[in-house]
C-alpha cells in the first residue's frame, strides 16, 4: 500500500494508494518544528506556518484559500516540536490542483511585511487565548519545568519577546536554510497511484532548496527528585499536570507504555478515570497521553478537580501509579487495552487524509513507513511482565514533574505526594 521514492535532490514522494475512495489527500511535510529553533527564534516555525497561508508570488491570502475550498476542498496546517505540515483534501480529480496550491505556499510565499506586522498582532493574541484557557496553559507550565532551559520545554508559538524581535529577514533566512528539499517529504493518500503522484511532484523539485536536514539539540535533564511548579491564580477548578518522562520513538518500550497509558488513563474504561471521577467523584476531567520524540518521551496525566481534593487526588494517582509497578496487569485488563489501541489504529486509516498523515510522521520520524499491521503486531507480543518493566523502568519519583495552575498560594509539601 505504501510507496516510497526519493528524487534526486533529496525531496521524497510517498503515496498510500486508496482505489476505494472518492478522496486524496496532500500534504508537504517538513522535518521542522519547535525544538530545532534557537532561543531568540523561539516561535519561528509557527511564524512561517502563518505566513505561508498570506499570499505568494501568484496568489493573495483569498485566492489561496478559494483556489482549494472552490472546488470542495480543505486545507490547513501544523507546527509540532519536530514536525511541520501543510496539507489540504479534495475529491480525487483535484489532486494535481492541490499539490500546485501548495507547493506555491511552501516555495513561493509571499512574506509581505504588511502581513508580518499583522500576523505577529495575530500569533500575540493566540498566545493570550491559551494563557486564558488553564488546561491548556498547565501543559505550557509542564513542559517548560519538564524539560527547563531547552527547546523542548518552550512554547510553539514562541513569546511576545521572540515574536517581535522576527522579522521578514529572520523568517526568510530561517526558510531557506532549513526547508530544504533533504528534510522535506511529499505525502499523497487516496485514490491515486504512486506513479501519478511522483510524476507531478517531479514537476516542482528542482525548486526545493539543496541543504543538510537541520538537526536540533538534544534532550537533557539534571533531575534527581519529583519537580513541582505552582501558577498562582484565583480559579475555579485547580488544573494539574504530572509530566513522567520516558523513552523516544526508537526504543523498544514504547510499545508496552502505549499499553500501560491505556491500562492507566487514556479512556474512560482506565484505572484513574474509573477510580478518581466514577469511585470518587473527584475530577470531571482526568485523562494520560504519551508523547515521543527522536530521543526523548513523557506520558502526561492531566485533572481538573476542586482545590480540597487535590491531596486526595494525588494520592491515588501515586497509588495506581506504584500498581504498575508492583503488579502484574491482568490478562483480561490487558486485552482489553490492547485491543482498544488495535481498534482506535484501525478506525484512524480509514480516511485519506490520515493514512497521509501516517505517512508523513512515519517516514519523517522513523525514515520509513511501517506497515500498520506490524504495530498491531509488535502491540500482540507485549506480555503484562514487559508492561511492568517499563513501569519499574519509568514510573519513578525521579522521573516526575508535577505543574499546577491554582489559588494555592505555596506548593510547599506537595512533592511528600510524588515520593
Amino acid at each position: 500500500m505504501y510507496k516510497v521514492t526519493r528524487l534526486e535532490n533529496g525531496l521524497t514522494v510517498a503515496t498510500a494508494e486508496m482505489p476505494h475512495m472518492a478522496s486524496v489527500s496532500v500534504g508537504i511535510w517538513v522535518g521542522v518544528g519547535g525544538r530545532h529553533e534557537p532561543a531568540e527564534l523561539s516561535g519561528v516555525s509557527h511564524f512561517i506556518e502563518h505566513l505561508l497561508f498570506k499570499g505568494t508570488r501568484k496568489r493573495s491570502a483569498r485566492e489561496i484559500s478559494q483556489a482549494v475550498e472552490g472546488i470542495g476542498g480543505y486545507l490547513n496546517a501544523f507546527t509540532s516540536e519536530e514536525q511541520t505540515c501543510f496539507y489540504a483534501r479534495a475529491r480525487c480529480g483535484e489532486f494535481e490542483r492541490l499539490l500546485e496550491v501548495l507547493t506555491d505556499m511552501f516555495l513561493r510565499s509571499a512574506f509581505d511585511a504588511v502581513e508580518i506586522d499583522k500576523e505577529r498582532e495575530v500569533i500575540k493574541e493566540e498566545l493570550a487565548m491559551y494563557v486564558d484557557q488553564p488546561q491548556q496553559y498547565v501543559q505550557e507550565l509542564l513542559n517548560a519545568a519538564m524539560w527547563p532551559g531547552q527547546p523542548l520545554g518552550r512554547c510553539i508559538t514562541g513569546t511576545e519577546k521572540t515574536l517581535d524581535a522576527i522579522g521578514r529577514p529572520q523568517l526568510v533566512g530561517y526558510q531557506k536554510t532549513n526547508y530544504v528539499a533533504a528534510a522535506s517529504l511529499v505525502a499523497v493518500a487516496g485514490r491515486i497511484t504512486h506513479a501519478e503522484a511522483l510524476r507531478a511532484a517531479r514537476k516542482y523539485a528542482a525548486k526545493f532548496g539543496r541543504g543538510p536536514r537541520p538537526g536540533y539539540v538534544p534532550a537533557t535533564t539534571a533531575q534527581r527528585q519529583p519537580v513541582v511548579f505552582l501558577h498562582t491564580r484565583e480559579t475555579e477548578q485547580t488544573q494539574i499536570a504530572l509530566g513522567i518522562r520516558a523513552c523516544s520513538r526508537h526504543d523498544e518500550q514504547r510499545f508496552a507504555l502505549r499499553l500501560l497509558n491505556v491500562v492507566l488513563g487514556e479512556n474512560m474504561s482506565s484505572r484513574l478515570f474509573q477510580t478518581i471521577r466514577e469511585d470518587h467523584g473527584l475530577a470531571y476531567s482526568i485523562s494520560s497521553g504519551n508523547s515521543f520524540f527522536d530521543d526523548a518521551g513523557d506520558i502526561v496525566i492531566s485533572a481538573g478537580l476542586d482545590l480540597d481534593n487535590l491531596e486526595k487526588t494525588l494520592k491515588i494517582m501515586m497509588r495506581e501509579i506504584k500498581r504498575l509497578a508492583d503488579e502484574l496487569v491482568p490478562a483480561a485488563e490487558l486485552r482489553r487495552a490492547r485491543d482498544y489501541l488495535i481498534g482506535q489504529h484501525d478506525l484512524s486509516l480509514e480516511s485519506s487524509e490520515n493514512q497521509m498523515m501516517w505517512a508523513g510522521e512515519q517516514w519523517l520520524g522513523y525514515g520509513k513507513i511501517s506497515p500498520p499491521d506490524e504495530v498491531k503486531k509488535r502491540l500482540g507480543e507485549i506480555t503484562a511482565g514487559k508492561v511492568r518493566a517499563a513501569a519499574r523502568e519509568y514510573l519513578r519519583p525521579d522521573r516526575f514533574t508535577l505543574a499546577l495552575i491554582s489559588p494555592l498560594k505555596s506548593a510547599r509539601g506537595l512533592e511528600k505526594f510524588l515520593a
